[in-house]
């Protein structure tokens, strides 16, 4: 255990270092107002504090700088609380003021925003979808033997899927099709959408069963869509731009980055800071704020920032806190009979 002298010791090397990017040394901890032990002390007390493995020493006559394991014991135990400003607050609903509020385009706006005010990358995944019913499914023709697959879920999003089949349909044989899937499936929760249900519903579709069953295996393949969670990331020139974080580690994670959906998963239930030293996180010397965010009481995503390892801790989590708190109170009202004509972008072909 760190004696309280140590923690706050601990605590000013690490607001020292988040300010300058310089190494500290034990004559400015001595200087601060809080401090009232001599340089001889402090430099004692930040040479334990090395030992343990909370601070490191890039030079030998340099002072000491945070390692992972002393940012994540400042977060969780010595961080200064803050809470924001009504112009912060103010600035963070204009997030919110959008004409057309959807799901997909609220967490868009938090994200974007959230990149601008950091001068960092934003990162968000939506698993609102999966967690929706099924509001429609039909199927179009587009060209001969060519049909477009459509589902729509009660929370407006969209996924759709190009079908080719070896005839055409008949008008009869579309339109039973659309209202066998509104009698079946609508108001059918999707993350409940298995390939049994799928095989029991095409083999009692008695004389279309054949004809039909194309179009059946599409459906799977869609509710599949909307349980997987597509990772989005804002701001990321704002990575690329800085000279302490790597470019390549930043476009490996770009290019990987819907592999990362289990990651942001892990703060299902809090919000929690993962560093580049994290082995699944891929970008060295960097940190990841990640919150969930709640529709009715279940998590419906995450939001979150990717910044350098030195990063303002204190001043940025309550920007995501807010603005996580937010998201949870729009997704939790009453919207869920609101279908707007919102076409998905991740949509399947």
């Amino acid at each position: 255990m760190l004696d309280d002298r140590k923690l706050r010791i601990l605590a000013a090397v690490v607001n020292e270092y988040i300010v300058t990017g310089e190494p500290v040394g034990s004559k400015t901890i001595a200087a601060l107002p809080d401090i009232r032990v001599s340089p001889a002390t402090i430099r004692n007390d930040m040479a334990m504090l090395e030992q343990l493995g909370y601070l490191e020493q890039p030079h030998t006559s340099a002072g000491r700088i945070p390692t992972y394991s002393g940012y994540k014991l400042y977060i969780e135990q010595l961080m200064p609380q803050r809470k924001l400003s009504p112009e912060e607050t103010a600035m963070l609903d204009e997030v919110f003021s959008i004409d057309d509020p959807t799901e997909d385009a609220l967490i868009e706006s938090a994200s974007k925003a959230l990149a601008q005010i950091t001068n960092c990358a934003a990162v968000s995944a939506n698993l609102s979808p999966q967690f929706s019913v099924i509001a429609k499914v039909d199927a179009i023709p587009t060209g001969k033997h060519m049909y477009v697959l459509l589902m729509i879920t009660s929370s407006g999003n969209i996924r759709n899927k190009m079908c080719r089949l070896e005839f055409d349909l008949t008008n009869d044989q579309l339109s039973f099709f659309t209202e066998y899937m509104t009698k079946n499936l609508s108001g059918v929760s999707v993350d409940s959408l298995s390939e049994e249900t799928i095989e029991k519903l095409a083999q009692a579709m008695g004389a279309y069963t054949v004809t039909l069953t194309p179009l059946m295996k599409g459906i799977i393949e869609l509710a599949k869509g909307f349980m997987k969670s597509d990772v989005h990331v804002s701001g990321e020139k704002n990575l690329l731009a800085r000279t302490d974080i790597s470019a390549e580690d930043v476009m490996d994670f770009l290019e990987q980055k819907n592999e990362f959906s289990e990651l942001l998963g892990q703060s299902f239930g809090d919000l929690k800071v993962l560093f580049g030293e994290d082995g699944n996180f891929v970008i060295s010397n960097s940190s990841m704020i990640v919150s969930p965010f709640k529709k009715k009481g279940r998590t419906a995503g995450t939001l979150g920032l990717i910044g350098p390892l030195r990063l303002d801790y204190a001043k940025v989590i309550p920007y995501i806190e807010y603005l996580t708190e937010k998201i949870s109170d729009f997704l939790s009202e009453d919207t869920d009979d609101v279908l707007p004509a919102l076409e998905d972008k991740d949509g399947e072909n």
